[in-house]
């Protein structure tokens, strides 16, 4: 197995790929963060909003002027748990919290960029933006074909003065072309829209030291995530519905996201929903009418379990 995945669901991209069992390849934080020592200082906050020339400390260091942003200095297993904007030092002192910290707040687009690095200079960049929707949830994601010339120009500058010697993929989440998070891994929700042979081009990529991919079929692709109400406990749809939707034209793959034997409240699930599956594919109708085909067999799922 190539890839080191946490999440069953997400094996299907990286199971058939032929790699040496000494190239390990992360796609959670906590395995990048042991196995990049040297580059793991990416995950504290505090520091990447610094190296950009942001106002940023750590709570107990009041700021100078509000807004602010306020988070965690380093969270690798809880999305946005703790995040919050702080408009006052009233409320700076209602939630100031031991490890967590406040920077710059930042307006612009919200963008999520995978990046091809060999030592420490950029190879290949793409670029994700999501629709929100409610309470932490998005409606779906759209992976873009086409270049960002300001992000590329901005992170590339910082790819280069700062991750020299690393060579990898990397992820950004950028707000107006700004960095507010980086991780040492690649975004392994949709890598089957990158283009035939990116996963084995990722392989070489930690394997020699080079990044070779053709990328032949860059288009644009979608990433469409159904939510359920919390509460409930639900079951996975049996395979062959799986797989009839995931045979649907427009339709590269469906994920079953979440552990049937866990518990709901074991999940970590954003205050707006409980995600129950994501459909990936090349049209966004196509990922709609796939998500409302699983919608209508977990509501019959949910409706016979009462």
């Amino acid at each position: 197995m190539p890839i080191c995945e946490a999440d069953p669901w997400r094996l299907q991209y990286f199971a058939h790929i032929a790699c040496p069992d000494d190239v390990l390849i992360p796609t959670e934080d906590p395995d990048a963060w042991e196995w990049y020592p040297r580059h793991r200082w990416v995950y504290d906050k505090v520091a990447v909003a610094l190296s950009q020339g942001l106002a940023a400390a750590p709570h107990g260091v009041e700021p100078r002027a509000f807004p602010v942003f306020s988070k965690p200095i380093s969270n690798l297993k809880g999305m946005g748990v703790g995040s919050r904007i702080l408009r006052s030092p009233a409320e700076y002192a209602a939630h100031s919290a031991p490890g967590h910290m406040w920077m710059t707040l930042l307006d612009g687009r919200h963008v999520s960029s995978d990046v091809a690095v060999v030592d420490g200079t950029p190879a290949w960049w793409r670029h994700t933006t999501g629709k929100p929707d409610m309470d932490g949830t998005f409606d779906y994601w759209t992976i873009r074909a086409a270049p960002d010339r300001e992000i590329e120009r901005r992170c590339g500058d910082w790819i280069r003065r700062n991750l020299a010697g690393y060579t990898g993929l990397i992820n950004l989440e950028t707000i107006g072309s700004t960095i507010i998070e980086a991780h040492l891994r690649f975004a392994d929700q949709w890598p089957d829209l990158y283009g035939a042979g990116w996963v084995e081009a990722v392989v070489g990529l930690y394997r020699d030291g080079r990044w070779i991919f053709a990328d032949r079929d860059r288009r644009d692709g979608y990433s469409v995530v159904l939510f359920g109400p919390h509460g409930q406990r639900y079951r996975h749809p049996p395979p062959a519905v799986v797989d009839a939707i995931s045979a649907t034209p427009s339709v590269s793959s469906v994920q079953i996201t979440f552990h049937e034997d866990r518990a709901p409240d074991r999940h970590a699930m954003p205050p707006g929903g409980f995600r129950l599956a994501i459909v990936n594919g090349r049209e966004l109708a196509a990922g709609f009418a796939a998500r409302e085909r699983l919608r209508l067999h977990f509501i019959a799922e949910v409706g016979r379990a009462a």
